[in-house]
Order: C-alpha cells, then sequence, then structure tokens
C-alpha cells in the first residue's frame, strides 16, 4: 500500500505538492505516477514517470504540474501550480514494479479541492 499525503483546499491559483511513499519492501519501480477522479467522472491519468526517465502529462496539466521521482527515498511527488477549479478531484499515486509490472501498487487517495 502507497502513502500518499499533501492535499487540501487552495484557492484558484494556488500549489499544492502531493507526496507519494513507496513500501521499503519495493526495491525499485518501473513507473511511478499519479492519477485522479472527480465527481461523477472517471479516473484518469495526471503525470507519470519511468525509470528510464520518461514523463508523460495530461494535457490539462501541462506546464502546471512537475512529477518527480526519488529512487533513493522511494518517493513520487507531484508539485501543482497554478491550480484550477477544474483540478478538484481526489489524486490517487500508484507505482508498476516486477520484472513484467505485474505489482500494481495504489495509494488511498487525497482530496484536492480549488475553490476561492
Amino acid at each position: 500500500q502507497l502513502q500518499a499525503s499533501g492535499g487540501g483546499l487552495v484557492q484558484p491559483g494556488g500549489s499544492l505538492r502531493l507526496s507519494c511513499a513507496v513500501p521499503t519492501s519495493i526495491n525499485s519501480f518501473n513507473v511511478g505516477g499519479w492519477y485522479r477522479q472527480a465527481p461523477g467522472k472517471q479516473r484518469e491519468l495526471v503525470a507519470r514517470a519511468t525509470i528510464g526517465g520518461r514523463i508523460n502529462y495530461a494535457d490539462s496539466v501541462k506546464g502546471r504540474f512537475t512529477i518527480s521521482r526519488d529512487n533513493a527515498k522511494n518517493t513520487v511527488d507531484l508539485l501543482m501550480n497554478s491550480l484550477k477549479p477544474e483540478d478538484t478531484a481526489v489524486y490517487y499515486c500508484n507505482i508498476r514494479a516486477g520484472y513484467f509490472n505485474d505489482i500494481d501498487l495504489w495509494g488511498q487517495g487525497t482530496q484536492v479541492t480549488v475553490s476561492s
């Protein structure tokens, strides 16, 4: 189980940093990412980073969000700037590990609310 933290209430234009701690039993992970799910909508990819350095962002967050992974600390962070009301959602971290990416772990979700 991953441990996500850092959500909260922020005004439009503000910033938040989400952090995801990966259990030490997982020595390394191939892909680390963040997803979000707004009420009444499907869960969607926000950003992900591979161990090789490839990074993907959803079009809606490009230029505003930055994903980073610390392989030594086994963490995956998401820095969110210029937040908009439409970024309001429950954010989930996810990692894929194992030779066939067959280890698929999710965090418990952290609420991000952007409102004035």
